[in-house]
């Protein structure tokens, strides 16, 4: 009886390192994924600013190279007959379309649904190209 008591003694200490090794690993496992999961929380978070970071960036460049591109004059509404049917000033056309891309970024911070303000923020890049390609190459 006393045999059998001492092998019973060896088995449960050759387990216990398994189950230490066991639970190191558990315990990585659980820390991995709790940074993991508090990166992904910080990217939600921060998801309208990194969202609108490229957005601004580009809509500020574009304004730049329209600023010194454009004419003084900067014809809008361009007619089948070549002309302009109305004229605006350099300020305007660059300030405008740069004021309207803004105006929808501020919106994308205030609405609960942040994608369709910054989809319409992106097509709003599309107007300082098209003024500088009517009024630098007109047809």
């Amino acid at each position: 009886m006393e045999d059998s008591g001492v092998f019973v003694d060896e088995q449960i200490e050759t387990v216990k390192p398994v189950q230490n090794g066991f639970d190191r690993f558990k315990n990585t496992v659980s820390k991995t994924n709790h940074i993991i999961n508090l990166i992904g929380v910080w990217l939600f978070r921060l998801r309208k600013p990194v969202m609108a970071a490229p957005v601004v960036f580009f809509a500020l460049r574009l304004a730049a190279y329209n600023s010194s591109h454009l004419p003084e004059q900067v014809g809008i509404n361009l007619q089948a007959t070549g002309e302009f049917a109305q004229t605006i000033s350099r300020h305007m056309a660059v300030m405008g379309p740069l004021g309207l891309t803004l105006g929808c970024l501020l919106l994308m911070f205030f609405a609960r649904k942040a994608m369709y303000a910054w989809a319409i923020s992106i097509f709003t890049l599309a107007l300082p190209l098209l003024l500088l390609i009517s009024n630098v190459y007109p047809a």
